[in-house]
């Protein structure tokens, strides 16, 4: 599903709010930090401390958030014409690793505790303060994801989320507090491995979410059949094709696509037609049509319509066919062109051979020419 966001008026504002709401973050978690780590020490209790730890990676994430923003807002130059946009998903990189990292010695840090156990000592006065930092923690969350859903920033979104899942780590550590000081059961270190383990699994996500915006993953689905729709309600296009996104940073969406139009349209009209694309395209989604290209499809030959329909149908009787798209055929030169949308189960050399033999011999006196494509957004 694609992200409802709020239309931010400029790229400056953008980076305004997520700054702004960063430096908020960056002074709440400090402030917990430092009560917590306060009440850490003088509670004995590891639990505590790791979670104030916690508060501090938080914290240095937000600080890195800002540094992120501000690098991705440099101005395109000679050297990087399409901007600075990416540094925005390094930064998160370093920030998951941040993360990973305080898992991982929270976890050494338990461990230790549960072979070694101190009694912790609490006091009311350290319960209501964990208490506090609890609903500090769910307001901030709440607050930071929002601005980041408005201004579509995947780092706020993710700190977001961080600070309310916080609050259900550090109620956890009240509720192992509370408990001690009832039962005298103490659950300290076996309460920081699991919020330990939760630190490691969060760092871990991150990362693996960042890498994939890294390496390219599919296109918002919404996006891509709305940027489709778009294009093939104009009169003269009869579908859109091979629609392909390109990233550069959030909100910095390039697309290329294939337009099937009539076999009679010249390159005037194409131009017009491809020039009011751009611009619709651009004001519904945001998203800058940088590549139009086109099929050509018959529009005065009966017998041509026939060999479409006849070729569709059995390209299509394979369950790894998606999509038969850009037909065009030229009865009086027996040519024959068209492209193969094939999923991912068959090996596309394989696919294409296939399709090939059977159509060939079909019509063995055209020549063909089959263009395999990959299913990228469907």
């Amino acid at each position: 599903m694609e992200k409802k966001t709020t239309p931010v008026t400029s790229e400056q504002n953008r980076d305004k709010v997520i700054i702004r709401t960063s430096i908020i973050g960056i002074l709440t978690n400090v402030l917990l930090a430092a009560f917590k780590a306060v009440i850490g020490i003088i509670s004995n209790s590891i639990a505590v401390t790791l979670d104030a730890v916690n508060n501090l990676s938080d914290a240095l994430s937000s600080i890195i958030t800002i540094i992120g923003t501000k690098l991705a807002g440099k101005l395109p130059d000679r050297k990087h014409p399409l901007g600075y946009g990416r540094i925005e998903y390094l930064s998160a990189m370093i920030v998951s690793g941040i993360v990973l990292y305080a898992g991982i010695t929270a976890a050494v840090e338990s461990v230790k505790k549960i072979i070694h156990p101190e009694k912790p000592d609490y006091s009311v006065i350290s319960l209501v303060i964990i208490a506090v930092a609890v609903i500090v923690k769910i307001v901030l969350g709440r607050y930071v994801k929002k601005k980041g859903e408005q201004v579509n920033s995947g780092s706020l979104v993710a700190s977001g989320s961080d600070a309310m899942f916080d609050a259900i780590l550090s109620g956890s550590v009240l509720v192992s507090a509370i408990i001690f000081m009832v039962s005298g059961l103490s659950l300290e270190a076996y309460v920081g491995v699991v919020i330990a383990g939760f630190i490691i699994k969060a760092g871990i996500e991150m990362m693996m979410e960042t890498l994939n915006e890294i390496l390219g993953s599919r296109a918002d689905k919404e996006k891509t059949d709305k940027i489709k729709k778009l294009l093939s309600d104009e009169p003269e296009v009869r579908g859109a094709y091979d629609l392909i996104m390109y990233n550069y940073g959030p909100d910095k969406d390039y697309a290329s696509v294939h337009l099937e139009v009539p076999d009679t349209m010249t390159t005037r009209e194409f131009d017009k037609l491809t020039r009011k694309l751009e611009r619709k395209i651009y004001k519904e989604t945001g998203v800058v049509l940088a590549g139009v290209g086109l099929y050509s499809y018959n529009t005065g030959s009966n017998e041509a319509a026939d060999i479409q329909k006849d070729v569709c149908e059995r390209v299509m009787a394979h369950d790894w066919a998606v999509q038969l798209h850009g037909f065009y055929v030229d009865t009086e030169a027996k040519e024959m062109t068209f492209d193969v949308v094939m999923s991912f189960d068959i090996r596309p050399s394989e696919g294409l051979q296939i399709i090939y033999n059977e159509v060939k011999e079909a019509y063995p006196e055209y020549s063909i020419q089959i263009a395999p494509d990959v299913d990228v957004s469907d």
